[in-house]
């Protein structure tokens, strides 16, 4: 692996970044997973591009990774990919805000998808995801505005209460 490989240095520049300001225990617990899990799929990716695919790191990825599948399922949590839809629907202004992998990956009328715990935005693409697609990517999940908005009682965690109330009922 190269120390001049982009990706490499986007993936530092993502180790860089801390939550140590934030009251991670006061998010909520299905956008927390999700913010998580996003972190990881970012990670997954921008190892498989920094490093060998059997390298230690991948490995360790693959294995969080597989467990997540299960996790998943658990709680609301399968509520989210819907909640993103919903809100595309019902308040466009506030999609927009969204993470841009959230915005490609959980829209049911984007491509984008998970492959492998792999990002892909472009299913029938042979290319490499930009490199600023992750610097992009990176800077939106550490926003100071966007992290508030993760609380419980965050404008976002106030939304997916209201969704979550709206498909029970």
């Amino acid at each position: 692996m190269s120390v001049d490989n982009e990706y490499f240095n986007i993936l530092r520049a993502l180790y860089d970044k801390s939550l140590i300001l934030e009251s991670i225990n006061d998010f909520d617990p299905v956008l927390y997973f999700y913010f998580l899990d996003s972190l990881s799929h970012l990670d997954f990716t921008l190892c498989q591009l920094s490093f060998n695919f059997q390298s230690p790191r991948n490995l360790m990825n693959m294995q969080y990774l597989r467990w997540r599948l299960d996790e998943e399922k658990t709680g609301d949590r399968p509520l989210f990919p819907a909640f993103i839809t919903w809100l595309k629907k019902t308040d466009p202004e506030r999609f927009q805000r969204l993470p841009l992998l959230w915005q490609e990956i959980y829209d049911s009328d984007s491509p984008a998808c998970y492959r492998s715990f792999r990002i892909v935005l472009d299913p029938n693409s042979y290319q490499p995801i930009p490199a600023r697609f992750f610097l992009v990517s990176i800077g939106e999940f550490f926003d100071k505005e966007f992290l508030k908005t993760l609380y419980t009682d965050g404008s976002l965690g106030k939304l997916f209460g209201e969704y979550r109330t709206l498909r029970a009922d």
